[in-house]
């Protein structure tokens, strides 16, 4: 996994070409344990 060799600083959610959602670190840990749908549900 990517996370295992980097630490993001930002993380934007993109659908249809727009940014839905954004955090940090956290957001990119809980699309990896979640998945897309329970995260933007």
């Amino acid at each position: 996994r990517l996370l295992n060799y980097v630490q993001p600083d930002k993380v934007h959610i993109l659908s249809d070409g727009r940014i839905v959602k954004t955090g940090g670190p956290e957001l990119a840990h809980a699309l990896e344990d979640e998945g897309y749908a329970e995260v933007l549900a």
